[in-house]
């Protein structure tokens, strides 16, 4: 396709965006569109779910294989296993150089999972484009060849921003919509759950865990970012703002090794991971990862973690306040001692007597989460 025809292909895909009347609708125009704009023969859209930490597949348009649905109700990859998006905004282009598309091969040696999932479902060649709203990665345009046609190239992939950038533009009008459901849940700064999905998932998973008889395990995972007042001090609120957002990006990305966990931002330096189903060792497990990752970022001092968790001997747990004051309580000791690692209340059975300490009691910290 010659310059000419990409160009009618660019209006037509905004064009058919402009017209349809649901953002379902309006999604599939976007990836049939930019399939028909790169003679690809498969395209989808996904969007990356921090607090999920996960890309959530909106729509396949195109030849599909069997399980691709048009709209499928919950095709989802942890974005642990496709981690690209997660360094979008904080490695590739925080420089202003602007989201760079790629190109993945069946037969290439690119690491990751790509290229086993093109071979999987008998295509060639894909290219990847970030899909950026508001200055932030959104999600992903994924367009596909089958087997047998002609690979993509690098003049394909810088199409493949183009493209992405006029579905971002796209997109952005109808996501308006939803902007007012999704900010009473979501924090503003790092796209995370904020500090009322937190409560709702935990009172949802300490029902089930009653129901369950207690087999259900629910955890909770406290982390107060080190160094904080100190970027803020010495390099600006905008590099402060940049460690919450690159510390929230780490935190989604380990989340995703737990199945179904929650990850939010409970305001300030101060973020949580609520994991319903995995063990209190896995749990443990995936904050020792994020303990690791948050050392190795370029600003800040690493991050403190608790965890609490039913899976460990805490005592009963009738409500999510108890199990915030367990968790806060063992943060505050994993703080207090420059701990690398998490403490775990139950395992460290000082960290019970602090959180169930009388309200001014000597023992007590200065102040504990949780509603009234």
């Amino acid at each position: 396709m010659g310059v000419d025809g990409r160009l009618r292909a660019v209006v037509g895909l905004a064009q058919a965006m402009a017209a349809a009347c649901a953002p379902r609708d309006s999604v599939r125009a976007a990836a049939r569109g930019a399939r028909l704009a790169m003679d690809g023969s498969f395209a989808a859209i996904s969007a990356w779910e921090r607090e999920r930490g996960r890309l959530r597949v909106l729509v396949n348009e195109g030849e599909r294989r069997d399980g691709e649905e048009e709209f499928p109700e919950d095709e989802s990859y942890p974005v642990h296993d496709f981690p690209e998006i997660t360094e979008f905004l904080h490695e590739r282009w925080v420089g202003g150089s602007g989201p760079h598309a790629w190109v993945d091969s069946a037969v290439g040696d690119r690491p990751g999972r790509r290229g086993d999932v093109l071979r999987r479902r008998g295509r060639g060649t894909c290219v990847v484009a970030p899909i950026v709203l508001s200055g932030r990665a959104w999600g992903e345009l994924y367009v596909a060849r089958d087997e047998g046609m002609a690979d993509f190239d690098e003049d394909d992939a810088e199409f493949g921003e183009v493209l992405a950038a006029v579905i971002a533009a796209g997109l952005a009008q109808s996501d308006r919509l939803e902007e007012a459901r999704r900010l009473a849940f979501t924090d503003p700064l790092t796209g995370l759950a904020n500090r009322r999905a937190v409560d709702m998932r935990l009172d949802e998973a300490l029902e089930e865990h009653r129901r369950s008889g207690a087999a259900v395990v629910v955890s909770l995972v406290v982390c107060d970012l080190n160094g904080l007042k100190k970027v803020n001090d010495t390099l600006g609120h905008a590099m402060g703002d940049r460690l919450l957002e690159r510390f929230g990006s780490v935190l989604s990305l380990c989340g995703a090794m737990l199945p179904g966990a929650l990850v939010a931002r409970l305001g300030g330096d101060e973020f949580c991971l609520v994991s319903v189903g995995p063990s209190a060792d896995e749990v443990v497990r995936v904050t020792e990862e994020v303990c690791l990752r948050a050392a190795e970022l370029e600003l800040g001092e690493g991050v403190a973690c608790g965890v609490a968790s039913t899976g460990d001997p805490i005592g009963p747990v009738k409500s999510s306040r108890r199990l915030f004051r367990l968790a806060d309580a063992a943060q505050y000791k994993a703080k207090a001692a420059r701990s690398a690692k998490p403490v775990v209340a139950g395992r460290d059975t000082a960290v019970v007597r602090l959180a169930d300490a009388e309200p001014g009691g000597p023992g007590e910290r200065r102040r504990f989460r949780g509603r009234a």
